[in-house]
């Protein structure tokens, strides 16, 4: 989230942005040729090489919560937190076992779930598969290529794509909102376009991070960088959610949820689960957002790819002339050029 997020600007002479691994990969391999992107072969021997004062500034960056951590579970402070958190946690599970028959009995009363619920061809007569039964949100009965069939396999693909959905409505907004507010003169950024970020990295660019002069996380030819920081900001996060319900007991954390849904107070500090009905529907909800947001990154990739502008941009142009400015018109002039 901090990679697709751009930052304030220094002075003209110094280019400026949060570092961008995904729009590093994607310019890479993608951006436009009318924005010149064609890196000259020594820059491009050289666009993955990080200075080792780099990598070890990362390597220390990320060992500091890990550590602290570490520290903190064999402290006294930590002991005292791990028998608090043992006292609480008869009760605890005594209560998630009634939030999760409540949970249940919400389900079969909510449309969005079990046999009565809305399939994704509505009321054409369709043979839907038997082993989609409605238990997990937003299943429509859509499946024509059979990876559900081993329910073992189904529950690995929903946890999978409920990853992947909540970190592409993060990048939606973190790709347009620097955009959109600099288009509209609320702030200014000298790289609001997300895939140019990444661009200017490749190119060799020292960007600032946060906009803040001489605050170099990953330096002229810092990609390696970028990609560390990538994966520690992603992998910790989740390896919190996956493993959580017990890897923070150590801390006296205790979470009451399952690996998709933790709860407590660091995965729902909203207290959005209290309703069970109410968070049954967030769920569906939660989901079908998340679909959508990874097809708008398909949508992203191929609007960078073809005019070179960012999604906004984009947006206004159509709008301004839907009839000069759309997908037909653009596929046209691509082949027109080639």
């Amino acid at each position: 989230m901090v990679s697709l997020r751009s930052a304030v600007s220094p002075p003209p002479s110094v280019s400026s942005s949060t570092s961008c691994f995904l729009g590093s990969f994607f310019s890479f391999c993608c951006a436009p040729k009318s924005r010149n992107n064609l890196i000259i072969n020594q820059k491009r021997r050289t666009v993955f090489k990080a200075s080792w004062q780099e990598l070890a500034g990362v390597l220390l960056f990320s060992a500091i919560p890990f550590s602290a951590v570490k520290v903190l579970a064999n402290s006294p402070l930590g002991s005292s937190l791990q028998r608090r958190m043992q006292e609480r946690k008869k009760i605890a599970l005594d209560d998630s076992s009634i939030y999760k028959t409540l949970a249940q009995k919400a389900r079969e009363e909510s449309i969005w779930y079990g046999d009565g619920r809305p399939h994704w061809l509505g009321p054409i007569p369709y043979d839907y598969p038997e082993y989609l039964a409605g238990e997990l949100p937003g299943d429509y009965g859509f499946d024509i290529a059979g990876l559900g069939k081993d329910p073992v396999a189904l529950q690995k693909n929903f946890n999978f794509e409920i990853l992947h959905a909540r970190w592409a409505m993060l990048a939606s907004v973190g790709a347009l909102i620097p955009e959109i507010l600099d288009l509209f003169g609320a702030f200014h950024f000298v790289e609001p376009i997300w895939w140019r970020v990444g661009y200017s990295k490749l190119k060799g660019d020292t960007l600032d991070y946060l906009g803040i002069p001489g605050l170099h996380l990953a330096g002229s030819q810092g990609v390696v960088v970028i990609a560390i920081c990538q994966a520690l900001l992603m992998v910790g996060p989740e390896y919190a959610r996956y493993c959580g319900i017990e890897a923070l007991e150590p801390l006296g954390i205790y979470l009451p949820g399952d690996i998709n849904y933790p709860g407590g107070g660091l995965f729902d500090p909203l207290n959005l689960s209290k309703d069970p009905k109410a968070f049954e529907e967030l769920k569906v909800k939660e989901i079908k957002n998340g679909r959508l947001a990874m097809i708008v990154w398909l949508g992203f990739y191929a609007q960078a790819a073809l005019t070179g502008k960012g999604p906004v941009q984009n947006l206004l142009d159509h709008i301004s002339d839907p009839f000069h400015n759309n997908i037909l018109s653009t596929l046209n002039l691509v082949n027109v050029a080639t």
